[in-house]
């Protein structure tokens, strides 16, 4: 391991000072994105470390997702590598729409789901989803676009892979069409 890849150093030369109100909000942001992504995988910081052979110190992690050290570019783009999922997942960018599939409104089976071992970094997620909305029904749940596309790096890091990992698990369902939005958001 090299010196300066070493994330507990006292001074990090890839860390940045925030000044800037804007800055701290932002870092502040990506934290969170980092740490919803980390608890979604069901990885404790301690986990994080010990999986990633020491190369993200648990300390380190945490700082990053309170907000309290920034990241460099090099260091961002690893820790993303890290979690299998697309930098602009981190940054709060929106991936792209890729296919015909994301057109329709997704609906999982959440009694099928709940049969799938390997999917229990998704059913924590759904869990979360469900609490957010206050929706119980227990039996189905409709997924918004920023959903799907959550879910979807948990599965496979993209949406037409995560897409297809629900349906070889048989746990999705097709709902209607999604009109188009004038507006460019989906």
């Amino acid at each position: 391991m090299r010196a300066e890849d070493h994330a507990d150093d006292p001074i990090d030369p890839d860390d940045d000072v925030l000044a800037d109100p804007d800055d701290k909000a932002f870092s502040a942001s990506v934290g969170q994105r980092l740490r919803a992504i980390r608890q979604a995988q069901g990885l404790s910081l301690a986990e994080v470390e010990a999986r990633s052979e020491g190369r993200w110190s648990a300390s380190a992690v945490g700082a990053y997702e309170r907000g309290f050290r920034t990241l460099s570019l090099p260091r961002l783009k690893s820790l993303a590598d890290f979690y299998k999922v697309p930098v602009a997942v981190l940054l709060g960018e929106p991936l792209p729409v890729e296919s015909a599939v994301e057109r329709r409104k997704i609906v999982l089976d959440l009694v099928a789901l709940a049969k799938i071992d390997p999917a229990a970094p998704i059913r924590r997620f759904v869990q979360s989803i469900i609490e957010a909305r206050g929706d119980f029904n227990g039996r189905v749940l409709s997924l918004r676009h920023d959903d799907l596309k959550a879910l979807c790096t948990l599965v496979g890091g993209d949406i037409p892979t995560g897409v297809a990992q629900l349906r070889s698990w048989g746990v999705m369902i097709d709902g209607p069409e999604i009109p188009n939005d004038p507006l460019g958001r989906l």
